[in-house]
């Protein structure tokens, strides 16, 4: 028993001392990285109010080494994204925002099922936000070296949202990767689509008028076309050539016109010919991520629609999902 306790207490000593390391490392990292902020534009005084608190997140490093796109399988990962009781809260949140919501849709041409569909999935229709310090976050990623460089100008840009008063800083809470608001944004997001809808001079995306208008705004910019195909479920032949099969979401590859494709689609009969032309991909997102998964089992066929979710979250899994409750609250509304 003696040794025993004596074993937990030298553990216990030797995380002690590690996490004083990384906590050290973190605070001289926090001083280079000030230099490179005043560098940037960032003036010294907003550096030191913004960045004095922020401090190494260890669950944000196991968050980032552990994510559900990663492992769970696409049955799985659909059906918690899109359950019968996720469209019931949409619908009622629909039905107390309407008016705001086809005034938006009317406004930028993005359908109101795509909306409610993302905010769902994202923030459950805002009633989670996330509640990590974002900055904090986004030091701690950009602190350590997996996707450093990423994360570091992430963080830079937020520090300029800060630095113009186009963001509060107090308000910064949200997911652990450093994504803010309904929809959650990233910093670099916010930047570039972010609207002041109701014109009160800040923008608000954790308030309807301006996280609805800057989702329309981003989806219109990058492409998204109503009422055209996101995916198909099929079922492929044997036969069909390795090189077609994409199994993951960073870029697309062996993309043709659907009629090429049809002599490897078992259930080909069940997509109209009106989209033969179309461009489109397959994907098998389970292989390779799940173990012991078919390698044709389960395939889709996605289109422009399906990759302009993929540039919103890089997943295959999260785009299939996103695109079913789509078509849920199609029906439904």
């Amino acid at each position: 028993m003696k040794l025993i306790k004596f074993i937990l207490f030298y553990l216990i000593l030797l995380l002690n001392i590690a996490n004083a390391d990384i906590n050290n490392d973190f605070e001289i990292w926090k001083k280079n990285f000030k230099k490179i902020a005043l560098q940037n534009n960032i003036s010294e005084k907003t550096f030191d109010i913004v960045m004095k608190d922020t401090k190494f997140l260890s669950d944000v490093i196991k968050y980032d080494r552990f994510q559900p796109e990663f492992y769970e399988d696409t049955k799985t990962y659909i059906s918690k994204r899109t359950s019968s009781k996720k469209l019931i809260i949409g619908k009622k949140f629909y039905e107390n925002n309407f008016e705001l919501i086809n005034s938006i849709e009317k406004k930028f041409n993005i359908e109101r099922e795509l909306l409610l569909s993302l905010m769902g999935i994202e923030t459950n229709f805002g009633t989670y936000v996330g509640k990590m310090d974002i900055l904090s976050s986004l030091a701690t990623l950009s602190f350590d070296k997996r996707r450093s460089n990423f994360f570091t100008n992430e963080l830079l840009i937020l520090l300029t949202l800060i630095e113009r008063n186009q963001i509060d800083y107090k308000t910064l809470y949200g997911s652990w990767a450093g994504a803010f608001g309904f929809f959650q944004f990233m910093p670099s997001t916010m930047k570039n689509y972010a609207i002041d809808y109701d014109r009160n001079g800040y923008i608000d995306l954790k308030e309807n008028h301006d996280a609805y208008a800057s989702a329309s705004n981003y989806l219109k910019k990058i492409g998204w076309q109503n009422d055209q195909p996101c995916y198909f479920k099929i079922n492929l032949s044997d036969n069909i050539p390795n090189r077609y099969l994409n199994i993951s979401a960073k870029k697309l590859h062996d993309k043709d016109k659907l009629k090429n494709l049809r002599k490897y689609i078992k259930n080909s009969k069940d997509i109209d010919i009106k989209f033969n032309n179309y461009n489109v991909a397959i994907i098998t997102p389970d292989k390779d991520i799940i173990p012991g998964a078919e390698t044709l089992n389960p395939a889709y066929i996605v289109f422009d629609n399906y990759e302009i979710i993929l540039k919103w979250n890089r997943s295959l899994r999260f785009a299939l999902a996103v695109c079913t409750l789509k078509d849920k609250f199609k029906n439904e509304l």
